[in-house]
């Protein structure tokens, strides 16, 4: 924000920033309703306009002013175009009591050639234009500003005017500001030098995290990862915001919304704080959370700047695992049973390849992590490079939760899946259904384990009556069986499933 701005007199006194060395402190709070993996930078880029940015801020500055007894004028440019000036307020921090706000406005009417144009209506302009290698000038009244300017001349000839160079005006006329100005009107009933708090909410800002993690296998069956965290902020507002103290708010904040439209939750995040001093730090806030960053920070207008969240974590554990779910499409029952044979038929061939993060101390980890986009690289050991190998949204995840991310399909994995047979008795009203499941490992030399994800979709009264191996019940409707196939080999699973109603 500007650190100077100059009072103009609206009742029987008029006010003068102090300069520049007790100019404003700024602090910015930013809110986001940016869902997950939902923005990229590349996103604003163009410069279009922030009321498309999703998220808000809090911005408070302390300026100090001189005031004169009586009524004063204040008048502060600057200030963001997306501001909502029903959250404006304006705060004495010298002399509350004795400081009182009688009105308060937000003045946007700005400065275009179409509005210029409409005020010098019926008043002389000149107008410039190209002559070869040279510009003539033509002096007139303006009467018209559409398809061109029609101007009259002193002995009353018409002349419209299409291509024009430029456009000499003898003043700005009154009414007309250059950049969106918040005023109020104060009075002070002792006046003198004086330290105010303005606040207000902006549009035009939003926030969100980006996770970089790095695999690593020492050897077969073990996995660790490299995670570091990275704020993204952006800020469209229309004002900059120089050596601001920054928060970051994280947590559903309810907002009420127009009825033409609802707006997304912010974003819950959570981390733990962070001791160096340029660092966020991280405090429960009500019920959200609250990360101060320990440095000021400029955030220019139309800019996309990022911050560490935390430092990169090494040595964290996590498991790799493979993952097939063999039914392609249909979603399962909805009020009645399914009984129409070919559901669930079509068979998906692509084996997921999932990982999984404890996110405890006892892992290396035990950090809360903020939802956001997980990107995932290994080293390839040939050069030493990192190459990506898959990305994934997490949502909110606590401290001894667990984070599971998919990161694409296996090359080497492949299966199949099939109904063998199928059984019906409408009038004693069961469905028995059998279903082959072929996994096959086309790695040459290394063992895999894959979990066969089965959905039993037909109806919510099952049991399985036939199986060639153990199963796991998830959950009311999914089942899971673990194999271990050896290189060059395949694991074949067999069950059957009975539905009554």
């Amino acid at each position: 924000m500007p650190l100077m701005s100059r009072c103009l007199p609206l009742f029987f006194a008029a006010c003068a920033w102090l300069p520049a060395a007790s100019a404003a402190q700024t602090a910015v709070t930013v809110y986001s309703s940016a869902q997950p993996g939902s923005l990229s930078p590349q996103t604003f880029r163009s410069g279009g306009e922030g009321a498309s940015v999703p998220g808000y801020a809090l911005i408070r500055e302390d300026r100090r002013f001189d005031l004169q007894p009586g009524r004063n004028s204040l008048r502060v440019p600057d200030v963001p175009a997306q501001i909502d000036p029903t959250t404006v307020s304006f705060t004495s921090l010298t002399d509350p009591a004795g400081t009182r706000v009688l009105d308060q406005s937000f003045e946007f009417d700005l400065t275009s050639t179409q509005k210029l144009l409409t005020r010098y209506l019926d008043r002389e302009v000149t107008v410039e234009q190209p002559r070869g290698s040279s510009v003539g000038t033509f002096t007139g009244t303006l009467v018209g500003t559409s398809g061109g300017l029609t101007l009259r001349a002193p002995d009353g000839s018409v002349r419209v005017v299409n291509n024009h160079s430029g456009l000499l005006l003898p003043s700005l006329p009154g009414g007309l500001i250059s950049k969106p100005t918040l005023v109020w009107n104060i009075d002070s009933k002792t006046g003198g030098a004086q330290t105010a708090r303005l606040a207000y909410q902006t549009g035009g800002m939003a926030w969100w995290t980006d996770y970089n993690a790095t695999l690593s296998e020492p050897k077969p069956g073990t996995c660790r990862l490299g995670l570091g965290a990275w704020v993204t902020i952006v800020n469209q507002s229309g004002a900059t915001f120089t050596d601001a103290k920054l928060k970051l708010v994280a947590g559903d904040v309810q907002r009420a919304q127009p009825r033409r439209g609802v707006g997304a939750p912010a974003a819950t995040m959570a981390m733990r704080a962070m001791p160096p001093e340029d660092s966020f730090e991280q405090k429960a806030f009500f019920e959200y959370h609250l990360y101060t960053l320990g440095r000021p920070v400029t955030l220019a207008q139309n800019s996309v700047k990022q911050i560490e969240l935390f430092p990169t974590v090494q040595g964290v554990a996590c498991e790799k695992r493979l993952f097939y779910a063999g039914q392609a499409g249909g979603g399962g029952y909805g009020s009645s049973p399914i009984t129409d044979r070919a559901f669930g038929s079509q068979s998906n061939r692509k084996v997921d390849v999932t990982l999984s993060v404890r996110n405890a101390k006892a892992a290396g980890l035990g950090i809360p992590l903020p939802a956001g986009k997980l990107r995932v690289s290994q080293q390839d050991s040939a050069d030493g490079s990192l190459e990506f190998i898959g990305e994934d949204l997490i949502d909110h995840t606590p401290a001894d939760e667990t984070v599971r991310v998919r990161l694409g399909s296996a090359f080497d994995v492949v299966g199949e899946r099939k109904q063998v047979d199928y059984r019906t008795d409408g009038a004693a009203r069961w469905i028995e259904e059998e279903i082959e499941v072929r996994v096959r490992n086309q790695k040459p030399e290394e063992t895999v384990s894959v979990t066969i994800r089965e959905n039993l979709y037909r109806w919510s009264n099952w049991a399985i009556v036939k199986k060639t191996q153990d199963f796991e019940k998830v959950d009311s409707r999914t089942i899971h069986f673990p194999v271990t196939i050896k290189p060059k080999g395949e694991a074949v699973v067999r069950y059957t499933a009975r539905y009554s109603w």
